[in-house]
């Protein structure tokens, strides 16, 4: 994951939704930000271009691997009990592929609530799509894939306002649906979740993916193979 997390379309795709989706909330100059679940930290530089950068991590190999760039504050830590910010509040938390590996999701997203600023936001994916559960998500150790409408139910209990929610990886569903459907039937349970491809192919995917950047924060897909969720913390009173 670490070789892959800087040139792979699945991660350059990812990261240029990330990047619209923070473009449009209008965060201030200097924004606080928080990062959990950074793995090795392929998201950091494109969050410190935004503001100032903590990340927590529980791995330490991943730590170290992340903290080697140089662009945020890396702490060791895990949702939902073993958080090391203090009293620190936010103004942006992002989250990237990280609700499916905890056991209890519900509180993880309480305590990431816990940590925003009133009226900071949660930018969150997750995968989506129980059909789609195949070797990908055990080589990954993921838990569980979303529905939509259950993240949005768990994001209200946690006490956020209104989240939006929208499917993407919409363009690449059929084609990575017949994969999965193909890897079960084949029985490929050992197979890596990501493995390199020809730099040509790879930069076609890359540029396809990408594209939903321009879609997904003005018109909500009904279906895709991941889950972006943007979610407010309730203002001050």
């Amino acid at each position: 994951m670490a070789a892959l997390e800087d040139s792979h379309w699945w991660f350059r795709g990812r990261r240029a939704i990330v990047r619209g989706t923070i473009d449009r909330l209008g965060l201030e100059t200097g924004a606080e930000i928080v990062e959990l679940g950074c793995g090795t930290g392929g998201n950091l530089p494109l969050l410190a271009r935004y503001g100032r950068v903590w990340a927590m991590e529980p791995d330490s190999w991943a730590r170290e691997v992340a903290a080697a760039r140089g662009c945020a504050t890396i702490l060791e830590g895990s949702l939902p009990d073993a958080m090391p910010l203090g009293s620190r509040r936010f103004d942006l938390a992002v989250m990237t592929d990280v609700l499916e590996h905890v056991g209890p999701d519900r509180e993880a997203l309480a305590a990431v609530r816990s940590l925003l600023k009133p009226g900071g936001r949660l930018v969150l994916t997750v995968p989506a799509m129980p059909t789609l559960w195949s070797s990908h998500d055990l080589v990954h150790h993921h838990l569980r894939r979303y529905r939509a409408a259950d993240l949005r139910t768990m994001l209200l209990d946690a006490g956020f306002d209104a989240p939006y929610l929208t499917h993407f990886n919409l363009i690449l569903l059929p084609a990575i649906a017949i994969a999965r459907t193909a890897g079960r039937a084949l029985g490929r349970s050992r197979r890596p979740a990501m493995t390199h491809s020809t730099a040509l192919f790879n930069e076609l995917l890359a540029r396809v993916f990408s594209a939903e950047r321009h879609i997904v924060m003005r018109v909500a897909l009904p279906i895709g193979v991941s889950i972006l969720a943007v979610a407010r913390a309730p203002a001050a009173s």
